[in-house]
């Protein structure tokens, strides 16, 4: 038996590890590299940046130390291979959730620790709400936008029966991000009603959505959609 020297004096950086793990999922891990890839992956996840945190193979494969370990773990097998398996096992009881991206054309799985923010993350990746990131992490996941219910409640106001029919409608015929513009445009210049919201929404359809291309100033280019031949309606919607 190799004998451990003690924790030398000084500061150490620390990591939180849920209550839940000692009490909920510790007395349910049966294999000791199982129990390792765990630990590792409470303390891995703790060095990572951002919302969303997650490992990719290479976190595991580029730490000597866990492929020792789990070499005393399992020393008749290839540390690789102990690997593999303990995350295997990781996910199927549920400590981990496991989705495939692809990355320079090859798919590549991402490990999330099964927990609220991992849940949802997972989630963001598995209906496509992410794009490349940089190479410390190549995966960014996009926020859920919210539904066009929720965002016409927090701008503009209480929805009736009329109008989350006209918002059901909405949704299926334009993109979330026209509804999301539509609605900011109706706040900045204090015209909170549907109908002002659907005269901009009707007006990109027709003449197209220019907005964010033609490198005008926000203000000049969100006038746009209150002037000219329609801005007469416009406005008298927004009175209603």
């Amino acid at each position: 038996m190799q004998k451990f020297d003690g924790f030398k004096a000084g500061k150490y950086r620390h990591i939180k590890v849920p209550v839940p793990f000692f009490s909920d999922l510790l007395p349910l891990i049966d294999d000791l590299a199982e129990l390792k890839v765990t630990l590792f992956c409470l303390w891995a996840m703790a060095q990572k940046d951002g919302a969303y945190r997650y490992l990719r193979d290479r976190d595991f494969l580029n730490r000597p130390e866990l492929f020792e370990s789990l070499r005393a773990a399992v020393p008749d097998m290839d540390p690789a291979e102990t690997l593999g398996a303990a995350l295997r096992r990781a996910v199927e009881r549920g400590t981990l959730l496991r989705v495939e991206v692809v990355l320079d054309r090859s798919a590549e799985p991402l490990y999330f620790m099964n927990s609220a923010s991992g849940r949802s993350a997972a989630e963001s990746v598995e209906a496509g709400r992410w794009q490349p990131g940089d190479a410390h992490n190549p995966v960014e996941i996009l926020p859920e936008r919210p539904n066009v219910y929720q965002l016409y409640e927090a701008n503009i106001g209480s929805i009736t029966p009329m109008i989350a029919d006209e918002l059901k409608d909405a949704e299926a015929e334009f993109p979330g991000f026209w509804l999301e513009e539509a609605v900011r445009l109706a706040v900045e210049h204090n015209k909170r009603s549907w109908r002002y919201i659907r005269a901009i929404l009707d007006r990109w359809e027709r003449e197209g959505r220019d907005r964010g291309l033609t490198g005008r100033p926000a203000q000049q280019d969100g006038q746009k959609y209150i002037s000219g031949k329609y801005a007469t309606f416009i406005k008298n919607a927004a009175d209603d």
